[in-house]
């Protein structure tokens, strides 16, 4: 249900009743820090736990931790269109610890596979 989203709190903030009287602020903590909103999921899933706390230090994206981070971007990426270099990287942690995020990092893979599978082949 999440999509190719990373959290759900984008959605959350669209539909609140409340935020139709809100008005944008010029307030700079409130603006994406590190170009996060210009990345792709698969180079976020490629960051290192060093590159993930440089690159969320002081925002709330680090309420779910790392791995919680890597189950989201796995489930994104799971649910992303097919693409070769996503099912490379998805292999290349297909034995991560703890166990349950390699069950979501294995379910996302097959969800690549298959969908690969079905697509026409190049021409």
């Amino acid at each position: 249900a999440i999509g190719n989203r990373i959290f759900g709190c984008d959605d959350c903030q669209l539909i609140c009743p409340w935020n139709k009287f809100a008005q944008l602020t010029a307030e700079l903590d409130f603006t994406p820090r590190h170009q996060l909103d210009r990345i792709t999921l698969l180079e976020l899933f490629c960051w290192s736990e060093a590159d993930y706390l440089k690159n969320t230090e002081g925002s709330p994206i680090r309420r779910t931790g790392y791995i919680g981070w890597l189950r989201n971007l796995a489930i994104g990426l799971g649910n992303a269109p097919a693409h070769p270099d996503i099912i490379t990287a998805l292999e290349q942690r297909q034995n991560i610890q703890p166990d349950w995020l390699a069950e979501h990092v294995t379910w996302a893979l097959q969800r690549q596979r298959l969908c690969s599978a079905q697509l026409p082949p190049f021409a």
